[in-house]
């Protein structure tokens, strides 16, 4: 009975050992995840703290106010996955490896979370669509469910190399480095010079419109 065990397990690979464990596929999926927002307070969070308020659970941008809202501890690489859900026309930001004071989108990488679809967008450039790292990379569009609705993303920083995933399509999977040693230079044709960073803080970069997110959580995945 186990050599047959040994054998299927061994077949079929991880997922059937997962199955074999009786662990749920989701449940190890989110192995090595934890909380950066709790649901109930800004715990482990600093800058624009008055900008966003706590409603069932999410975290909330206000409308009408704005700034950054980062988290205390800085990460190199990591996965972080949150659901986000936009109102019409919203505009904010994902700071990634952001220092704690200055532009995120300059002096660390900024990916935006646009409505990218509303009419008042019809003119965005390619690198200021929902998901892209602003003024660097540009998204692949056609990934966001209609504002009110929720969405499910994924961005994962390691090393030189970026991925972004929306609601399980990967719109960005790009290797920044030409851009950190100048050798290609950046679509938006500015100084990008956070993109050299290795660490910084993770958090949103409000822009004044009401924005909602929640099951905030992050995987490092740095070698130590």
């Amino acid at each position: 009975m186990n050599g047959r065990w040994r054998i299927r397990c061994g077949v079929a690979g991880m997922l059937l050992l997962v199955a074999c464990l009786g662990v749920p596929r989701a449940a190890a999926d989110e192995a090595g995840f934890r909380p950066l927002f709790d649901g109930k307070t800004l715990d482990g969070w600093q800058g624009a703290r008055g900008g966003y308020d706590i409603v069932d659970g999410e975290l909330r941008a206000k409308p009408g106010t704005g700034g950054n809202l980062l988290t205390v501890e800085e990460f190199g690489d990591f996965t972080l996955r949150f659901e986000f859900r936009l109102t019409p026309g919203a505009n904010n930001g994902l700071g990634i490896r952001a220092p704690a004071q200055g532009d995120a989108a300059f002096q660390g990488m900024e990916l935006q979370i646009l409505d990218d679809g509303h009419p008042k967008y019809a003119n965005l450039q390619p690198w200021q669509v929902h998901g892209s790292i602003y003024g660097v990379v540009a998204a692949e569009r056609d990934c966001l469910k209609p504002a009110g609705e929720w969405n499910v993303e994924e961005v994962t920083a390691k090393g030189s190399r970026v991925t972004v995933v929306v609601n399980g399509k990967t719109i960005v999977d790009a290797d920044i480095a030409p851009f950190r040693d100048g050798s290609q230079p950046t679509p938006d044709g500015k100084a990008h010079p956070g993109l050299a960073r290795s660490r910084g803080h993770v958090g949103f970069l409000g822009h004044g419109d009401e924005v909602h997110f929640r099951n905030i959580r992050l995987k490092p995945l740095d070698a130590n």
